[in-house]
């Protein structure tokens, strides 16, 4: 099982996006993404279901749950 953390920035850079779009359409800083990214801290649930929006991805892919996008 793929940590949320390690996933979330793997799909980042495939994606080729920046952290700072990323923050943007979970509404946090760029700082806090960051935070997200290395593991210090998780966002919420809404805060997941954006990200997943955003990748296009489902939030069990996020989360880590299952390999399949």
């Amino acid at each position: 099982m793929t940590p949320f953390y390690m996933r979330l920035r793997e799909i980042r850079k495939i994606r080729k996006k920046t952290q700072a779009s990323c923050a943007k359409c979970v509404g946090v800083s760029t700082r806090s993404y960051q935070y997200y990214e290395a593991g210090d801290r998780e966002p919420s649930i809404s805060g997941i279901i954006a990200l997943a929006d955003f990748f296009d991805v489902t939030t069990d892919y996020l989360l880590g749950r299952t390999d399949k996008e």
